[in-house]
């Protein structure tokens, strides 16, 4: 059962549970969660490796970051694809798994979010990839809510996210050993 905003709220005062969140967020949370924004984008490119014990992301490339109060978009062209950023940063604890979901305006635009569960122990950024699957260009203002995340404690507790992705980096810069 996801727990509710006004208990979220408390632990973003108590824990830090997210960081960086909007003032929308903070006074006036919309359903069970709380909306992610776009911090920066990345181009993509090179080869990916994904094995039994070791790793290789493609290379990234960031073309675009929120400043804040500046008004900067990104234009998605059809059959693109970049990896997604958010403002916000995570402090999970051990207790607690957050679920991101993209907003509904990006589906409805062709725009898919590809996101994943959030284990309990993460902290930093979030990266997201999003595609154009559409047959029009789509534009994205940095700063604009693009994912819904919801949060819900463990039951009979969780281990904590031992991942080389803690802390929120990209991708990674060679080949490595899997944790």
């Amino acid at each position: 059962m996801p727990i509710g905003p006004k208990k979220l709220l408390e632990l973003v005062k108590q824990q830090k549970l997210v960081e960086n969140l909007s003032e929308r967020e903070i006074t006036n949370p919309e359903g069970a969660g709380f909306d992610l924004r776009a911090g920066e984008f990345y181009e993509i490119t090179g080869e990916g490796f994904l094995g039994i014990d070791e790793r290789k992301t493609t290379d990234s490339k960031l073309v675009a970051k929120y400043i804040n109060n500046k008004k900067t978009s990104l234009i998605i062209k059809p059959g693109k694809y970049y990896l997604i950023r958010t403002v916000e940063a995570l402090n999970l604890p051990a207790n607690i798994i957050a679920y991101p979901f993209s907003r509904g305006t990006l589906s409805r635009c062709g725009v898919l979010l590809l996101t994943n569960q959030v284990n309990p122990g993460y902290c930093g950024q979030l990266t997201f990839g999003i595609a154009n699957l559409g047959s029009c260009p789509m534009e994205i203002e940095l700063g604009a809510r693009v994912a819904h995340i919801t949060f819900e404690y463990v039951k009979g507790g969780g281990n904590a996210y031992r991942g080389q992705w803690q802390g929120g980096r990209v991708s990674a810069v060679e080949k490595e050993k899997q944790v």
